[in-house]
């Protein structure tokens, strides 16, 4: 089995250096449950310094041109891909998904952060017409400050990107807290942030305690801006705390995606879309499918190949040759995913396929749990209103277009939504009445760089992603000016 320096990441970095600490904390592997590291065992003393080096660091890096800022962002992406194997390898390690997975996220933060290299030269501001011959109205657009970023533990590394990319290219410093489940990663990407010359306290990170560090964030009024990624109930202790100071921010949470299948579809296409989305990364990816919607004329065919393809699907270490699934992140996750398929079962539905955690030989020391389709679900089951998080795929049969978009549309949250038809009509339709931030058609990929991404109602507000990530970061300043 492929081995890192043990560790080697176990330091905070702080105004441009690293820092270690006394008290640790320990970093465990999902796949096996051994200790893969240690990070430093931060809170609100580290936080304040971090905010501090940031908040001196912001009067340099705003100031300097775009396209040097640019500059620092294109050799992090170079660094980052010279060395995307051993980032997998850690990701891997430390977060469980398989090893190929790992790869391309890695790859996916690079074009990310090369992205946001060339958005930093257009933060375009405007020339208005004024309503007088001696008067002239100008709109530049500035960087909100301080900003502090605390990133989830599914994708670690794309979230980092997504995060410090384009608060550094609108020219904010930052501070980020990691998910303590996978600290490693972002250490190691800071590393090579910091491998560029970057200015000291351009950029900082923390890990340790979350409500320590989350609350000197929020009660620092340095720190101007908060982009978190996590769930909705932290999202909304969030808001409430930052409504003290009227902080901005930007929250991607929660989600119940729906992928609606109607009797025209291309069902190969369908399931083999359904499956790469609801499995990836074990199932714990935010704008996962949650529930899916089959019509009636197609719902047993449609089912019967899901199943076919998830029954091929490998559970194992993500080091392991060929594995597709890997483990959940730890036991909590894995009983949340059996006490709701418990509900379900006992409410009606049926196992196709999988329907418990895995203990026997390599996966005693894991938290594994088999892939799973379940039909004859329905609404008064748990795991259709509720975000499952897990390798759970349940299917509703529906009738009409009118009865699954209702159903669709009723949950809090609206992060993502999935749609196979060939009718094009049908397409603008649900396009345009799912209440979701995003709609995929006949295809199940959102995340990219030049595309906003973010959901409405409780799964959060602003975006990451395209010129709209950018802007997140930025204020307007209006300037009227009256001529001599």
């Amino acid at each position: 089995m492929a081995k890192l320096a043990a560790d080697r990441w176990n330091f905070l970095w702080i105004n441009g250096e690293k820092v270690t600490l006394t008290k640790m904390i320990e970093v465990q592997n999902p796949a096996t449950g051994e200790v893969v590291g240690h990070v430093p065992l931060g809170g609100e003393a580290e936080t304040r310094r971090a905010v501090e080096a940031a908040w001196r660091a912001f009067s340099k890096w705003s100031k300097l041109p775009p396209h040097e800022r640019a500059g620092y962002l294109q050799d992090w992406a170079d660094r980052i891909l010279a060395n995307r194997d051993e980032l997998a390898l850690l990701l891997t390690l430390e977060q469980g998904k398989p090893l190929a997975e790992a790869r391309g996220e890695i790859e996916g933060a690079a074009a990310f952060v090369r992205w946001y290299a060339e958005e930093a030269k257009r933060a375009y501001g405007e020339w208005i017409p004024a309503s007088h011959s001696d008067r002239r109205i100008l709109v530049i657009r500035q960087p909100v400050g301080v900003a502090g970023l605390i990133t989830p533990w599914n994708f670690p590394a794309a979230m980092v990107a997504r995060k410090a990319a384009p608060a550094l290219a609108a020219g904010c410093t930052v501070m980020l807290k990691p998910a303590k489940q996978t600290p490693q990663i972002a250490i190691a990407l800071f590393e090579h942030l910091m491998d560029t010359g970057i200015p000291a306290g351009a950029a900082n990170l923390v890990t340790g305690d979350s409500a320590a560090i989350g609350g000197a964030l929020l009660s620092d009024r340095r720190v101007r801006k908060i982009s978190f990624t996590g769930s909705t109930e932290v999202g909304k202790h969030l808001m409430r705390q930052a409504a003290d100071q009227v902080k901005r921010l930007s929250l991607e949470l929660g989600g119940n995606a729906p992928a609606i299948v109607f009797p025209d579809a291309d069902l190969d296409r369908a399931a083999d879309a359904i499956v790469a989305n609801k499995f990836e990364n074990c199932g714990q990816v935010c704008n996962g499918i949650n529930v899916i919607y089959a019509h009636g004329e197609i719902a047993e065919a449609l089912t019967e190949t899901i199943v076919s393809r998830v029954q091929a699907l490998r559970v194992g270490n993500g080091l392991e040759p060929g594995v597709a699934v890997g483990p959940l992140i730890d036991e909590t996750a894995l009983r949340r995913v059996e006490a709701l398929l418990a509900d379900a079962a006992a409410k009606g539905a049926r196992v196709r396929t999988g329907g418990a955690r895995l203990t026997d030989g390599p996966y005693r020391n894991g938290t594994f749990f088999a892939p799973t389709v379940l039909d004859r679900v329905t609404r008064g089951m748990a795991l259709a209103h509720e975000e499952i998080f897990g390798p759970v795929a349940p299917v509703i049969t529906f009738e009409t277009e009118a009865e699954v978009l209702a159903h669709a549309n009723d949950t809090p949250y609206g992060l993502a939504a999935y749609v196979f038809t060939r009718d094009i009509s049908r397409v603008f339709r649900m396009s345009e009445s799912l209440e979701f931030g995003m709609v995929a058609v006949n295809g199940t990929s959102l995340s990219v760089p030049q595309a906003p991404f973010g959901g409405i109602k409780e799964s959060g507000t602003g975006r990451e992603g395209g010129h709209h990530g950018l802007q997140e970061y930025l204020e307007y300043k209006y300037v009227a000016m009256t001529l001599d």
